[in-house]
């Protein structure tokens, strides 16, 4: 693969990731330039097509961190990358989490992934007992990873620790936000990256992450057009499909059997005109996501059965005919 530029140079003139302090300064500013360089990229149709952006790991106390070329703000808002900054977040998600090996979680509060800021980009970082070895573990994983992203091509490097400066390291906001979902899919022994590997973990998720009696709560709506309506957005919240990750709107029906499968695409379509889900435009299939600007009409739909206004009430609603 061909160079970054100046930063692998220099990274190989201070000793790579065993680089003196005296480095700290340089290392800092050249990977800035590249990350700098990657963001605008990620706005193009397609990225590192001349050069491989610049992507960078490294060992911290007791953590292994990740900077990259994606707003801080993807933290809190799931909407702040497009679509391939949303899947280079969660390939290195899943790269950390690899590194790191820390099983299954036991509850959603067992979930260690932190976010934060580097520079003015986002930083991530899972704790581990050997950063070091981990650091090197995540520089193949997450090439690996972001091998199978279309039309991105990336560079990961390995910076010493004390270039590397991320602050305000902290959970990712909401339970169900992707990020933290994409730890949950790997550390179950699935790939955040693979919608079908998303979907044969659901019932895990749905149990791990969303609120405890709520599954039960949407299943025993007594109106069918409601609970198909609430059945819907649950899945789609525990699988993290918010903002930048969405699923193909076929899948939609996925679960729902005879006369309720034709009640969902139904729903999906109600859902689409009152604004709670968003459409992405897709090569030969539509993709949809839930908005993160109607996160709390969502949340009350599907833990108490509140249709938001854009929604028809259950006499309104469509219906499948038996």
């Amino acid at each position: 693969m061909e160079p970054t530029g100046d930063l692998e140079r220099a990274l190989a003139d201070a000793g790579g990731a065993d680089a003196p302090r005296e480095w700290t300064a340089r290392l800092r500013e050249l990977l800035l330039s590249e990350l700098e360089r990657g963001a605008g990229e990620l706005a193009e149709p397609r990225t590192g097509r001349e050069h491989p952006i610049a992507l960078a790991v490294g060992p911290l106390e007791s953590m292994v961190a990740s900077v990259l070329p994606l707003p801080p703000e993807l933290r809190a808002d799931s909407a702040a990358a497009n679509e391939r900054g949303a899947q280079l977040a969660v390939a290195a998600v899943q790269a950390l989490v690899e590194a790191t090996d820390p099983g299954p979680p036991s509850d959603v509060g067992d979930l260690g992934l932190l976010a934060g800021a580097h520079d003015g980009f986002l930083a991530l970082a899972c704790p581990v007992a050997d950063p070091r070895w981990s650091a090197d573990y995540a520089r193949e994983a997450l090439e690996d990873s972001v091998a199978a992203i279309d039309r991105l091509r990336a560079q990961t490097f390995v910076l010493p620790g004390h270039a590397l400066d991320p602050t305000d390291l902290r959970a990712p906001i909401g339970a169900t936000h992707p990020l933290r979902v994409a730890e949950a899919i790997t550390r179950l022994g699935g790939s955040p990256l693979d919608e079908d590997s998303i979907e044969r973990l659901e019932p895990e998720l749905l149990g791990l992450l969303e609120p405890a009696g709520s599954v039960a709560r949407a299943h025993d709506d007594p109106d069918p057009r409601r609970r198909v309506m609430r059945r819907i957005l649950q899945r789609l919240d525990g699988m993290g499909k918010w903002g930048g990750y969405h699923t193909a709107f076929d899948h939609l029906a996925r679960g729902f059997a005879g006369n309720e499968r034709a009640l969902a695409y139904a729903v999906g379509e109600e859902l689409l005109a009152a604004g709670l889900l968003e459409q992405k435009p897709s090569v030969g299939q539509r993709h949809v996501n839930l908005n993160p600007r109607r996160a709390g009409d969502i949340r009350r739909l599907i833990e108490e059965g509140v249709l938001p206004p854009g929604v028809p009430p259950p006499d309104r609603g469509s219906r499948a005919d038996g």
